[in-house]
């Protein structure tokens, strides 16, 4: 069962990443022709067209993209959903409906979480080996334009040591930090 859990964690992992992916690309006005904005609208349109159409007007109107926000909410509950009811057929867990009603949003919530902390991660280690690998390539830019809202407190902080940003590296270490808590 561990094997099935692990496919369907991994399956709404990725749907959830490019979901708030999308978000964010959006919010900081990343043209999304660019990749991985490519990417994240031919995973998730599916469910963020549908969700824009029901979203109020002055929602649909505003800087943050509710539609893709929305859909990662509704990714993440149905996530919570399918991991109790699975639970509950293979694994015996009783399934009361109190229970569910509290428990549904809590795997949500630590989902999301956990997504936005290893989704930042996998963005800033990319970005990192890409700076030092490929400094003129074209993903570069879109990963400084993701990666410079987050960096640049941490970079306030920390300046450069003997010409080595380790801003990276400790934005890395607290979002590490960050999971070992929510773990």
């Amino acid at each position: 069962m561990s094997v099935l859990f692990f496919l369907l964690e991994t399956l709404f992992f990725f749907l959830i990443a490019a979901a708030l992916l999308r978000a964010w690309m959006n919010h900081l006005r990343i043209h999304m022709s660019a990749q991985p904005g490519r990417l994240a609208i031919a995973v998730t349109d599916w469910l963020v067209r549908p969700v824009r159409r029901i979203l109020p007007k002055s929602l649909a109107q505003s800087r943050v993209d509710w539609g893709s926000l929305m859909a990662a909410l509704l990714l993440a509950l149905a996530y919570g959903g399918l991991w109790l009811m699975l639970a509950s057929l293979f694994a015996g867990m009783p399934a009361s409906s109190a229970a569910l009603v509290l428990a549904i949003p809590t795997l949500a919530v630590k989902l999301l979480l956990r997504v936005v902390l290893q989704g930042l991660m996998i963005l800033l280690l990319l970005y990192a080996v890409l700076s030092w690998v490929q400094p003129g390539s074209p993903v570069l830019s879109t990963l400084d334009r993701l990666c410079g809202p987050i960096l640049r407190p941490v970079r306030r902080i920390i300046p450069p040591i003997g010409g080595v940003d380790l801003s990276v590296l400790v934005l890395v270490i607290v979002l590490q930090v960050g999971l070992i808590l929510l773990g």
